[in-house]
């Protein structure tokens, strides 16, 4: 780590340039695997991890050699340790590393190898929910999602919301309704269609779901629903609880009256100007951006006349 030290005032000064990755590619969901599966079961035991910047440097400026010294350094001289900690780069950066050029700055955690909650912009515990057995919370600024139980963050990961200057991803309080392993987008053109696989549904009238999908680097990108890596998709669909109907559990509000209602899901946050920025840069050092959470979840406004239906139910049964 002594070269990054030692470039810190170079650091800085690309940073006032903008000197970083490009952004737009899409991610290897595939490689983000191996991140991803990192698991403790003692969530307290994970260390607060810090951030330092790098910059991409060769002598030779050939962008090569400046990565593959890279990996050398944060895979402590082993160049495929270090590609594989890269990954872990990129998704906290929001970039592909593999495209990185001499001259780009790339943040870095100063601890590595750990469970993804370790690097969470969110709350390891959220005090609001600790009555609710699941919520699901996604961050259009941070354009990032997280799963508690009991007020215990189980999972997070990055996604992509929907286009704000067409097809926004509307923020408020919703649930999930229904799920389906793999479904074609309604809004498919002719001859291309658009395949989602492990959509799981939180606006039942606009046919917003969360599912998963090709992934860029950059921020909100769909036409509404919010992108997952593969990975994160499929824990999702498994770990979700959906509506119950009087029809049983299934499709649309065919299916009958509700009678209860699925996991909570609040959207929250603005939708960025161009792309996420998962840390401030400060002049020595970065910061984590960190999600504020609502105190409690039943302050963000009903998403839907179902939320608001089933508002009045428990303003009635609760004395409020």
């Amino acid at each position: 780590m002594r070269l990054i030290r030692s470039i810190g005032r170079l650091l800085a000064l690309s940073l006032l340039l903008g000197a970083l990755p490009a952004r737009g590619q899409y991610i290897n969901q595939t490689e983000l695997e191996e991140v991803l599966s990192i698991r403790t079961e003692d969530l307290d035991s994970l260390p607060d991890v810090q951030y330092e910047y790098y910059v991409l440097y060769s002598s030779r400026n050939n962008s090569v050699i400046a990565r593959n010294t890279f990996y050398s350094i944060i895979g402590e001289g082993d160049v495929e340790r270090g590609r594989k900690r890269a990954r872990l780069v990129g998704l906290l950066n929001r970039v592909l590393v593999e495209r990185a050029e001499v001259g780009d700055t790339l943040v870095i955690p100063t601890v590595w190898d750990l469970d993804l909650r370790a690097y969470s912009p969110f709350p390891r515990y959220y005090a609001g929910a600790r009555d609710l057995d699941k919520i699901f919370i996604i961050d259009k600024t941070i354009q990032a999602w997280a799963a508690y139980e009991y007020g215990r963050l189980e999972r997070w990961g990055i996604v992509n919301t929907g286009d704000p200057s067409q097809t926004p991803t509307p923020n408020g309080r919703f649930n999930f309704n229904w799920k389906t392993e793999y479904r074609i987008s309604s809004l498919s053109p002719p001859g291309e269609p658009w395949e989602m696989y492990w959509v799981v549904n939180f606006h039942d009238a606009r046919g917003i779901h969360v599912h998963q999908y090709p992934m860029p680097t950059g921020g909100p990108t769909s036409h509404g629903c919010v992108r997952l890596v593969d990975y994160d998709a499929r824990w999702i669909y498994n770990w979700a609880d959906t509506w119950t109907t009087t029809r049983g559990d299934g499709f649309g509000s065919s299916q009958g009256r509700i009678i209860k209602q699925g996991t909570m899901v609040l959207v929250i946050g603005e939708d960025p100007t161009d792309h996420p920025h998962p840390f401030l840069y400060k002049e020595k050092y970065p910061v984590l951006q960190r999600v504020e959470l609502p105190e409690n979840p039943y302050d963000v406004p009903p998403g839907t006349p179902q939320q608001e239906y089933f508002d009045k139910l428990r303003g009635l049964t609760s004395g409020d």
